[in-house]
């Protein structure tokens, strides 16, 4: 059995990085790993130090391929780099919806045929089962749509390594299935081996055959999946489920009170078109007063384009009839003011605090609505912030630079954003979104809370396990042919 990759004996020069004890380990042929530990454990700060993002005092990275460089020899497919290949550089967060106009925007076809190996390229349109995305501009496809797309274009350069980060959030069931098929074709193939990171067992994929645990940047004894799966004192080690307790909610009853109204929002025969293609084609929907709303549908139906619309970010929204609180949107009210009373989070949000300004600032700029912190939080408002990171389980993090943390604690950060000014309608877009196993459980029963009989939420999850009691409605959209 052939060693593809082997760390030995590592230590980074930078002391904030390093782990418990020095970091060995090696990946032989046919063997596909997990690393699988809770956020913030040093799952993504490990594959850093394998590419050398921080300088190594001791120890060496061997792999098999000397004529190789080893960024080509190993692939990495993050959630924080999924968006590589659209217009997230600026700041503004509304500039997502804007685009997709432009004639100069790439379609899928013009990046994965450039320069590629076009009977592999076919191979994998096929095995993703993709055909329809072809056309499509990169700016316009959905979160689940551009994972599945940069997972292809990430294969197309033929890694002998393929790490993924989380590779299942975001994707509607079907989607998953498909994934998991690509496992196996590529495990079948016998020239890629896999290694997943991931916070959650359900995400252990079939083909795994071993497990790095990973807990407080310490590397714990690796072992086959089979001993994994029977290890549930492992299991129970990684990933802790605390207890939530309502008292331990920040105290904001009288906070941003918005309670004057009947219904939080009232759509009338939507229309959302981007060119020649349909998003959304005569929708209606009534949210009322203290209603709970799923929002399903697979991949690319519309669902983050629906929220956008509904929380002022899309610049098409002023085109259609929205009542947003009994007022009806474009009746001289600000951009601030609808969102004054709406807290929203979505996946796309980690991409546009690309500013180094720490978690507390984060956290705080949802008072203001802004990407950033422009304005000073009074002594309250810092005071607020604060309780929310502590019932968030993330108050370590207050001075540190929200870049530095991992995705699961990003997400963290940015529910605690949501939560700040109290808003009355809840929008949360896959909120679980990469968090690990506790944390899911603990952000589940502050949602529950939080979201009592005043407060109107719409819900997106793709995983029926992670959908909150109290919902009872669902709307359910559809892919419009095109």
């Amino acid at each position: 059995m052939d060693t593809l990759l082997k760390l030995e004996n590592i230590i980074p020069q930078n002391e904030t990085v390093r782990f418990s004890q020095p970091i060995n380990w090696k990946i032989n042929s046919s063997q596909h790993w997990a690393i699988i530990g809770p956020n913030g454990s040093g799952k993504s700060l490990l594959i850093d130090i394998l590419f050398g993002k921080y300088a190594l005092k001791e120890g060496k990275i061997i792999y098999k391929e000397k004529k190789t460089c080893l960024s080509n020899y190993i692939k990495v497919v993050a959630f924080r780099n999924i968006y590589s290949f659209t217009k997230t550089q600026d700041s503004y967060y509304q500039q997502r919806w804007n685009i997709g106009l432009n004639d100069d925007t790439p379609k899928v076809k013009d990046i994965l045929f450039k320069n590629a190996d076009l009977k592999w390229i076919k191979y994998l349109i096929e095995t993703f089962r993709i055909e329809d995305l072809i056309e499509k501009n990169i700016d316009l496809l959905s979160s689940g749509e551009l994972r599945k797309f940069l997972i292809i274009q990430t294969l197309s350069t033929q890694p002998r390594i393929l790490i993924l980060d989380n590779p299942f959030i975001g994707l509607d069931i079907q989607a998953r299935q498909v994934l998991e098929e690509v496992f196996q074709n590529l495990k079948n193939l016998k020239n890629v081996q896999i290694v997943l990171l991931i916070s959650d067992l359900y995400d252990i994929s079939p083909i795994i055959t071993h497990i790095l645990p990973i807990k407080n940047k310490e590397i714990l004894d690796s072992l086959s999946i089979n001993d994994f799966l029977t290890d549930k004192k492992l299991q129970n080690t990684l990933f802790t489920i605390s207890l939530n307790d309502k008292k331990f909610l920040p105290n904001f009853e009288n906070q941003n009170n918005q309670n004057n109204y009947k219904n939080a929002l009232l759509l009338n025969h939507i229309n959302i078109r981007y060119g020649n293609r349909t998003i959304l084609k005569d929708l209606s929907w009534k949210v009322v007063k203290g209603e709970k709303w799923l929002l399903s549908g697979p991949n690319g139906s519309g669902k983050s384009t629906l929220l956008s619309v509904i929380a002022a970010d899309n610049p098409q929204a002023y085109a259609n009839d929205i009542i947003l609180f009994d007022k009806k949107r474009g009746t001289g009210e600000s951009i601030w003011d609808i969102k004054k009373h709406i807290g929203y989070v979505s996946p796309e949000m980690h991409l546009y605090y690309k500013k180094n300004i720490s978690c507390l600032e984060v956290i705080s700029s949802g008072f203001f609505d802004t990407i950033g912190l422009y304005r000073k939080c009074n002594n309250e408002q810092k005071k607020i912030s604060i309780q929310w990171m502590e019932a968030l389980h993330i108050e370590k993090l207050k001075n540190v630079s929200f870049l530095t943390v991992s995705t699961g604690e990003q997400r963290l950060v940015l529910l605690a954003r949501v939560f700040v000014k109290n808003p009355s309608l809840v929008i949360l877009d896959e909120p679980l979104h990469g968090l690990d196993m506790g944390n899911k459980s603990h952000v589940l029963r502050i949602i529950e809370e939080f979201c009592d009989s005043h407060k109107s939420l719409i819900y997106v999850t793709h995983q029926k396990n992670e959908i909150p009691t109290s919902i009872n409605h669902e709307l359910i959209l559809t892919k419009h042919s095109n």
